[in-house]
């Protein structure tokens, strides 16, 4: 079985592992205020694109 010759130092370990941290979600806000996900149906207020898909009760 193959065995490395010498110690990976930390440095050369954390530049390879440089491209596997992850990536924070692009938002978008809104017409309501409420920051979503984009290519999605707005949690708050339940439209997408200026047209309303889900209908929210307002119990206030």
């Amino acid at each position: 079985m193959a065995n490395p010759k010498k110690r990976t130092s930390k440095s050369k370990k954390r530049m390879r592992r440089s491209h596997h941290h992850l990536d924070t979600p692009n938002f978008i806000y809104c017409s309501c205020g409420e920051a979503t996900l984009p290519h999605s149906v707005c949690p708050a207020c339940g439209k997408y694109r200026g047209k309303q898909y889900l209908r929210r009760e307002d119990n206030e």
